[in-house]
């Protein structure tokens, strides 16, 4: 056996337990991942890109078909985010239910972007690139990220696509995918301090209610999203408030350029989900994954509820998760003023999953240390109080990472006389789902492989903590079979 093999033999033994590796998060095998293009339900299998292409069935155990799906990209242009729709009444001329990818094509040499399309023959697995594209170009270098969906109201195709830096986002109509009329522009609106990319825009069941309604999702300032609830009228988006301030996705330090599933199997289901890009362009770069970098979200399941502000989304975990659960360790109990270990979860090793419930016994300052050890940790703390929330990452990483020691903090709305956290916790990241998902927080951490302890804090000894933990399984051990 040569040196060579030897060497392969070994990093394929390693591979999908590298250090930070999520175990039931979808990373790639060896490359750079960002934000998850053309999700699609189709032929009972989910799909998304990155321009690579990865599958599954569950949302939860991913297959990667491979690295680079787009074919025949002339020299010198670049595929960036797009979107994939199944064209089932043949209005491309491709053929009935080819699938088709509208992304956005990058001139290295003049920077400018615009809108091309390609078509797929083999159930998505490539696509082949349109020659007469690109099929919209308004000369611009900052024009991109386009999501396409069927009209509902005419049967048309329409696309959506961020003028960045305007803050805008286009919509343009379709009869074929080839060629397109500018409709109206949206924005600026909410956060509208940077730029905006990635526009998705989707419609949503209103819980307790027969009702749907519009949402659009907007990513924005290079680091978090906005979502606007409305109602569209074929060519128009128009929210429900203009108000100035705006509704965040995700309250965390990472989490953007989401892409909800479109479903072509059931086109009415009311079952929408969606996943994310987990990480922020300041230090994407430079994460000290070694296999590559870049990680994607759980599937979250979407919705609306009312309150008294107006309609507002819930997030809640995708149920199939609960497939990965071992067996659980529970505990409901009063801890005293300081610092409580929890031995149990240590050793879990940084892989599970926690339903946690805060209650109030009088006025305390109380929560949870995660990725604990080293003398490093994340801080989710609770003063109920004020009703604040806060994240504390300032301490957190093994390595040094520009500009990741960052906290993020949010009031939690109402009095509520308790307080209930869903928690993963996978290896280098953390998504936790505050009081049934009416807020999220989603966080890189880098954490070492000394950093696996966990503890409860208190102020002053007055909230009960009831937690139910569960190990959960790697979703790549069946991957290497």
């Amino acid at each position: 056996m040569t040196l060579t093999s030897l060497t392969a033999n070994a990093d394929e033994e390693q591979l999908y337990r590298e250090t930070y590796r999520p175990q039931y998060h979808y990373t790639p095998a060896h490359r750079w991942i960002g934000d998850p293009c053309g999700a699609v339900k189709y032929a009972n299998k989910y799909m998304a890109y990155c321009w690579g292409a990865a599958t599954t069935k569950d949302l939860v155990h991913w297959k990667e078909l491979n690295d680079n799906a787009i074919q025949g990209l002339p020299k010198g242009i670049a595929a960036f985010t797009g979107s994939v729709v199944v064209d089932k009444d043949n209005t491309a001329g491709y053929g009935k239910d080819a699938m088709i990818a509208a992304f956005t094509s990058y001139d290295e040499q003049t920077k400018k972007q615009s809108q091309s399309i390609a078509f797929s023959h083999d159930g998505g697995l490539t696509y082949k690139y349109y020659d007469k594209n690109p099929v919209i170009d308004i000369w611009s270098t900052e024009f991109r990220d386009p999501t396409v969906l069927r009209n509902p109201k005419t049967g048309d195709w329409v696309m959506l696509v961020a003028k960045a830096l305007e803050k805008k986002v286009a919509f343009y109509g379709s009869s074929d995918l080839k060629h397109w009329k500018w409709l109206s522009d949206f924005g600026p609106l909410g956060d509208s301090e940077r730029s905006w990319e990635c526009p998705d825009m989707f419609q949503l069941p209103v819980e307790r209610t027969n009702e749907k309604k519009w949402v659009m999702v907007v990513s924005i300032n290079w680091s978090r999203e906005q979502y606007f609830v409305g109602d569209f009228d074929g060519k128009t988006f128009i929210p429900d408030s203009t108000i100035s301030y705006p509704q965040y996705i995700d309250d965390g330090l990472d989490y953007y350029a989401s892409r909800t599933f479109q479903d072509y199997d059931n086109p009415g289901n009311n079952d929408i989900y969606t996943i994310g890009w987990v990480n922020t362009w300041d230090y994407a770069p430079t994460a000290p994954s070694k296999w590559g970098k870049g990680v994607w979200s759980l599937p979250r399941k979407l919705t609306l509820y009312q309150t008294a502000d107006g309609l507002r989304l819930r997030q809640t975990p995708v149920q199939a998760l609960e497939k990965l659960r071992g067996a659980a360790k529970s505990r409901t109990f009063k801890p005293k003023a300081g610092t409580t270990p929890l031995n149990d979860i240590a050793k879990m090793g940084n892989t599970y999953e926690m339903e946690i419930v805060l209650k109030d016994g009088g006025a305390d300052e109380a929560g949870f240390n995660f990725c604990e050890g080293d003398g490093r940790k994340v801080t989710l703390s609770y003063d109920n109080r004020s009703h604040y929330l806060v994240l504390n990452r300032t301490h957190t990483s093994n390595v040094e990472i520009p500009k990741f020691n960052r906290m993020a903090y949010f009031k939690v709305p109402g009095n509520r006389k308790s307080l209930k956290l869903n928690v993963f916790v996978d290896k280098s990241t953390i998504e936790v789902f505050v009081n049934d998902g009416e807020q999220v927080l989603t966080l890189l951490t880098y954490a070492g492989i000394n950093q696996t302890g966990a503890s409860v804090f208190s102020a002053h000894g007055n909230s009960t903590i009831t937690y139910k933990a569960w190990p959960m399984k790697s979703i790549w051990e069946e991957s290497k079979q």
